[in-house]
C-alpha cells in the first residue's frame, strides 16, 4: 500500500466543527479522564486537565499519582480529582489520557495495565510510552486493543518504542511515525517542527503551524488534553487529533504575532489562546478573539 500525505490546513481540520445547540448541556460534551502527576510532576496532569476543560470537554476527572493527593485544584476548581480506583469505576468516560507526569512506579504500571485493558479510547503520552517501550506485555496489550489509541511521542520516546536511537527517527520522521502507527495499530503524532500525524492505513499528515515557542515544558501535556477534549465532543479520533495538532500550533503562532514569545511562551498561555482561536473558528470573526 502506498503512503498518502497531506498538508494540514485550517479549512480541512475545522470542517467537523459546528456551533453548539442552544439546549446544550455538559452531558452532551463528554467526559475526559487523566492519569499522571506523580511526585515532582503534578503540574503535567493539571495542564492536560486544564487544556481539556478549556477546549470544551463537559467534565474532566484527574487522578494524581502522589501520596496524599489533593482533592481540589485551587486554580481550576472545575476539575474533579479522583483516586485511581474511583476513576476506573466511572462509567461515563469518553476518553482517557494517561502519561502526563505519570512516572514509572509500580502504581503507574498498574494504572497503565488497567487502561490498556479497558474499552475506553486512550491518549498515551510521556511515561506511558516509556513504560510500553520497556515492557513487552504492555506493547502487546496496546497492539491488541479494539478501542482507539493515540500515541503522542517526541523523538526520544519514539526511538524507545522503535528500539533505535533518536538520530534514526529524526533522519526519517515520516517512516518512524508510520512504523509506530502500523506496529501499534494506533494514530501517532510524532511531535517536533512539522509534527507528523500518521495513521495505521499509511495516510500521514504534516502540520505547518507552530514555532520554537512550543519548545518548553508542558506543551505536550496540553496537546494531549486538547485531543481528549475534542474526542469527548464526538469528533472521531482522527479528526480530533488533526484538529488539536493544528490548533495547538496556531495558538502559539497567534501569541507570537502578539509579541508573546517565542522566548518565554508558556503552556498555560497556549491553553487560553487555544480556547480563543477555537471559538473564533466556530463562531466567526470577533468571537473568542483578543
Amino acid at each position: 500500500m502506498e503512503a498518502i500525505t497531506h498538508l494540514l490546513n485550517q479549512q480541512f481540520v475545522t470542517a467537523p466543527l459546528k456551533p453548539r445547540p442552544l439546549d446544550c448541556h455538559k452531558g452532551m460534551l463528554g467526559s475526559v479522564g487523566i492519569i499522571g502527576g506523580a511526585a515532582t510532576m503534578t503540574g503535567a496532569a493539571l495542564l492536560a486537565g486544564r487544556a481539556a476543560l478549556k477546549c470544551g470537554a463537559g467534565r474532566v476527572y484527574i487522578t494524581l499519582l502522589i501520596d496524599d493527593a489533593p482533592n481540589l485544584d485551587l486554580q481550576q476548581p472545575e476539575l474533579m480529582l479522583r483516586s485511581p480506583t474511583q476513576l476506573f469505576e466511572l462509567k461515563q468516560l469518553s476518553i482517557l489520557v494517561i502519561g502526563p507526569g505519570l512516572g514509572q512506579t509500580g502504581a503507574a504500571l498498574h494504572c497503565l495495565q488497567q487502561a490498556l485493558a479497558s474499552h475506553t479510547p486512550l491518549v498515551l503520552d510521556a511515561d506511558a510510552l516509556n513504560l510500553i517501550a520497556a515492557h513487552s506485555a504492555l506493547a502487546e496489550s496496546l497492539q491488541h486493543r479494539t478501542a482507539a489509541s493515540i500515541l503522542t511521542p517526541h523523538p526520544a520516546e519514539a526511538a524507545r518504542l522503535l528500539g533505535c536511537n533518536t538520530d534514526v527517527v529524526q533522519q526519517d520522521r515520516v517512516s518512524a511515525a508510520l512504523a509506530l502507527a502500523q506496529r501499534f495499530r494506533s494514530i501517532v503524532v510524532l511531535k517536533g517542527a512539522g509534527s507528523i500525524c500518521a495513521l495505521p492505513e499509511l495516510n500521514w499528515f504534516i502540520n505547518p503551524t507552530g514555532n520554537p515557542g512550543l519548545s518548553s515544558a508542558g506543551m505536550g501535556d496540553v496537546l494531549s488534553g486538547m485531543i481528549a477534549a475534542l474526542i469527548a465532543q464526538q469528533l472521531s479520533p482522527q479528526q480530533a487529533t488533526l484538529l488539536a495538532v493544528y490548533l495547538h500550533g496556531a495558538a502559539a503562532d497567534k501569541l507570537v504575532q502578539q509579541g508573546i514569545g517565542p522566548i518565554g511562551l508558556t503552556a498555560s498561555e497556549v491553553i487560553d489562546e487555544s480556547r480563543q482561536v477555537l471559538n473564533g473558528w466556530i463562531y466567526g470573526a470577533g468571537v473568542g478573539q483578543n
